[in-house]
């Protein structure tokens, strides 16, 4: 059973009424992607809670800026919602209201109705806004997201051993080759030339150090191919890679024409 991608497990975390009925009975049906959901929970409800902005170091206005060009924020919330300003009374957080300087009291007959004298209202706090609010619980949530997938992702190919290919007499085609292993364990030999110097076909073997055995890998009908390394075929044993010239003969031996040599090492 496919699991859910990361960008559909951020978005079910983040919007809890999202209309998503297939992602949501997935995740009923499959514990891994349940405990990842969890987690992308967990994080999205942490970053909603209201924090102690007394013991809060101010970020740089660069975290916001990456925040909203990564996220593609809309022009109006291009404003750091905690950038440094300028006050009468000294330097303030723009989303952090100044301290208000004292009102002479009203008069007996004024009545005072809610809110400020005159009408004003207090700007609201930035974790109270809904777009920095939302905008930071969605870079949580992505950064979350990508180290589950990261962790969970099956590892590249891993390079065992490689070679320079050499021209040898009367050819000038040079290139390279290298032995790489799959998540599965088996081995493929990859290999490039610069040029199709062959007057039959080319054909890749394994040799022998001392030239007296070897093996076949295939034939490579371009300046480039990638071949399958024998399961048990010990390399140490045969580290030479060869690109043979071979006339349309029938004959399954080595033609003795070689085109390009090197051998491996890791």
């Amino acid at each position: 059973m496919p699991h859910l991608d990361p960008e559909q497990l951020s978005l079910l975390a983040l919007y809890e009424g999202r209309e998503d009925p297939d992602g949501r009975d997935h995740l009923a049906a499959c514990p891994e992607c349940a405990n990842d959901f969890a987690a992308l929970r967990r994080t999205v409800d942490a970053v909603k809670a209201s924090p102690d902005v007394g013991r809060l170091a101010v970020p740089g206005p660069q975290v916001w800026a990456g925040i909203h060009r990564e996220l593609g924020l809309s022009e109006s919330l291009r404003e750091d919602p905690l950038a440094v300003k300028e006050s009468a009374e000294g330097p303030v957080a723009s989303g952090v209201a100044a301290p208000p300087a004292p009102a002479p009291a009203p008069p007996s007959n004024v009545i005072r109705l809610g809110g400020r004298a005159g009408g004003g209202r207090t700007k609201a706090a930035w974790w109270h806004r809904p777009g920095p609010l939302l905008a930071t619980a969605a870079a949580a949530a992505l950064v979350v997201s990508g180290a589950i997938w990261a962790l969970n992702r099956p590892p590249g190919p891993q390079e065992l051993a490689a070679a320079r290919l050499a021209p040898l007499a009367q050819h000038s085609a040079s290139g390279s080759a290298k032995v790489v292993t799959g998540p599965d364990g088996s081995r493929k030999l990859e290999i490039s030339l610069d040029k199709d110097e062959a007057k039959g076909y080319q054909e890749v073997w394994l040799i022998a150090p001392d030239l007296t055995r070897l093996v076949s890998l295939g034939v490579m009908n371009s300046t480039s191919g990638t071949f399958q390394v024998p399961t048990g075929l010990d390399l140490s044993q045969y580290p030479v890679v060869d690109v043979s010239d071979e006339p349309m003969d029938g004959n399954p031996a080595h033609s003795s024409v070689s085109i390009a040599r090197g051998t491996l090492t890791s």
